[in-house]
């Protein structure tokens, strides 16, 4: 009888988070640090249920004034 070597179903459990996987990719860098994962976005929804999407105070780098 051949030994099985199927593997074992998919598990969702195992499988790691968004955050998780943005963590593990933005600290992976050999000089990189927890700040370099910090949130760089704040997501909100308006009163008109309109989703608003603002840069962080605390963001590193920020998008520069187009009209300037």
């Amino acid at each position: 009888m051949p030994h099985n070597t199927q593997e074992p179903p998919f598990d969702e459990a195992q499988e790691p988070s968004h955050e998780e996987n943005r963590h593990d990719q933005l600290t992976s860098a050999p000089e990189s640090t927890e700040a370099d994962a910090a949130p760089r976005i704040e997501v909100s929804e308006g009163e008109s249920g309109a989703t608003r999407i603002d840069i962080a105070d605390d963001a590193p780098v920020r998008p520069s004034d187009p009209t300037n």
